[in-house]
């Protein structure tokens, strides 16, 4: 298998130790538009149909498996079905940015309350959309964050763009942060970051080559981690699950595949290589 486009430097070095020692790689995923497909409907995103076992084929081999995901851990067991998968025994779940987390080997859940901010700005939230005329804009309540999905809306880039500024202020006013995303803005609390729940995972297992794939904005924290990871001597690769509605990602990856299905072929390529 080729990592196609051809890879040089620090890529290289990431791909050559992957394939080297599997065991000291850590496989991480974001989870929308990366493992499964971007949808109008965001409570039926379900997980890539062939993406899950070509997980657990790799989990066999590499030294682990991470789902870090803006979604609730909730959620991601729901829509991929991980529990129990053979090869996924060690899999674990980084839910609302690392917030949560699930452990497949304990089954254990772990999270701290529900900050009451999210709330009140749920409670304001259609209001606000009723008033900006925006009525088709789908609410997504996270518990510990909360989303305006724009994607059914008559122009979902305008009406992104005239969300943009009263949702920062309704963020604001609350001590959130507006995160952005692939026609998605969503109110979060501060403190933690894909790559910094990344980055704790990695010294967690104590694994020397980090892999990555993400799709959005969100993952950029993530790319950040893996680059200053590289920066110190170690090694990473970046994929990113490429779309036509973002291109942040794409213009700093290590391997661009098309969405979910590209991923799926590249993994399932990369588990034939390691002969699993």
């Amino acid at each position: 298998m080729s990592p196609a486009p051809p890879l040089r430097g620090a890529a290289r070095q990431g791909w050559d130790s992957l394939l080297a020692d599997p065991t000291q790689a850590l496989l991480a995923f974001d989870f929308d538009g990366t493992l499964s497909p971007i949808v109008d409907d965001p409570e039926r995103a379900y997980a890539h149909p062939d993406v899950i076992a070509v997980l657990g084929r790799l989990g066999t081999v590499v030294g682990a498996v991470a789902v870090v995901t803006g979604r609730p851990v909730a959620s991601v067991l729901r829509l991929a079905e991980p529990a129990g998968v053979p090869g996924l025994e060690s899999l674990v779940v980084l839910g609302q940015y690392g917030i949560e987390r699930w452990d497949a080997a304990t089954g254990e859940f772990a999270a701290p309350p529900p900050p009451g901010e999210i709330a009140r700005v749920r409670d304001a939230l259609p209001g606000l959309l009723a008033d900006l005329d925006l009525a088709a804009a789908r609410i997504e309540d996270k518990g510990r964050a909360v989303a305006v999905h724009v994607r059914t809306s008559a122009n979902p880039v305008a009406a992104l763009e005239r969300l943009r500024v009263p949702l920062a202020l309704l963020a604001a006013e609350h001590g959130l942060i507006l995160e952005p995303g692939r026609l998605v803005l969503e109110m979060r609390p501060p403190g933690m970051d894909k790559g910094q729940a990344l980055l704790l995972l990695v010294a967690e297992r104590r694994v020397s080559t980090v892999v990555y794939a993400g799709d959005d904005l969100g993952d950029l924290a993530a790319y950040d981690a893996v680059d200053a990871w590289r920066g110190e001597g170690r090694t990473g690769l970046l994929i990113c699950s490429a779309s036509a509605e973002q291109d942040a990602l794409s213009r700093r990856a290590d391997v661009v595949v098309p969405g979910p299905d590209g991923l799926v072929r590249w993994l399932a390529e990369l588990a034939d290589q390691l002969g699993v």
